[in-house]
């Protein structure tokens, strides 16, 4: 007899969003747009013919039925999850699995894996993305990750349990060169300011840090900062970055610096899964990553 089951995707798509309690954060989890994991969210309770989720605030919030059924979906993923790794360490497959930004594996991390795949060629890393400013870090840790890569130190100064320093992070303003933009003494004026979804902070740490006042009329907001970077280069406002996710752009001129840079010493760590001893392969990655960016 076929199994009574909904579709897998369905199944992936509550778990995140029940886990993170937003589809804007489960859909960055799982590398699908907004409207996707909507979608497949109206179908599961289609199919339930019950809801699970209720309105909270912006996001969702499970309902008492929600909840019991994102118990048992918790525990069948965690013990798939489980087994899975334990087959591929079966098979003796070193692998690192870590987790980051979608901008940080987009921009940097990809172009440069060949290098890796050069040294380490029996090695694979597996990425689990997260949002574009949070880093996994307001993430529930899974089961398989290694360690997480996190750099926000503008709207997370404090680094939170045993990490290992990696390379300097720059924060700073950029902008299309035609842009309008204005300086009087302390204070920045422009039209519209871009930000990464619900990272205001962002710009009130940097204000506070650097002692310059932003005045501007309007704000946007793109789910990642490499969006940002991109709506910047189109003329859309202000962007406040940083600097290694610009680099390309401001060599090649489409953006300008409209601020100096911020800097954290040691502000891009690897943040440790708490009594997770490291494998060979991630000492490899994290070796080899702590490397590209001195060479850099």
């Amino acid at each position: 007899m076929a199994r009574n089951l909904p579709p897998l995707s369905y199944l992936r798509a509550f778990e995140a969003t029940a886990r993170l309690g937003s589809v804007t954060r489960a859909a960055d989890e799982l590398g699908r747009t907004h409207g996707a994991v909507s979608k497949q969210l109206q179908l599961l309770q289609e199919q339930l013919e019950i809801p699970v989720f209720e309105k909270s605030g912006t996001g969702l919030r499970l309902n008492e039925d929600g909840a019991a059924f994102f118990a048992t979906v918790s525990r069948a993923f965690d013990l798939l999850e489980e087994r899975y790794q334990e087959l591929k360490a079966s098979r003796n497959e070193a692998s690192v699995h870590l987790s980051c930004s979608a901008t940080f594996a987009m921009v940097w991390l990809v172009p440069r894996l060949a290098e890796f795949y050069s040294l380490y060629p029996n090695c694979r890393v597996q990425l689990n993305m997260s949002s574009s400013a949070r880093d996994g870090g307001s993430n529930r840790a899974r089961d398989g990750v290694d360690f997480t890569l996190s750099w926000d130190r503008l709207s997370r100064p404090q680094v939170k349990g045993e990490f290992v320093p990696l390379a300097s992070v720059s924060f700073g303003l950029v902008s299309a060169p035609d842009y309008p933009f204005r300086i009087d003494g302390d204070k920045f004026f422009f039209p519209t300011r871009i930000s990464p979804d619900h990272m205001s902070e962002q710009w009130t740490g940097w204000q506070a840090a650097t002692g310059h006042r932003i005045s501007a009329q309007s704000e946007l907001y793109f789910p990642h900062m490499h969006l940002c970077v991109s709506a910047a280069v189109t003329g859309l406002g202000v962007a406040l970055v940083e600097r290694r996710f610009a680099l390309a752009e401001l060599k090649s001129g489409k953006l300008v610096q409209r601020s100096e840079f911020l800097t954290y010493e040691g502000g891009f760590v690897a943040i440790m899964k708490p009594g997770r001893a490291l494998s060979p392969a991630a000492s490899h990655f994290l070796d080899w990553l702590r490397g590209a960016f001195m060479r850099e």
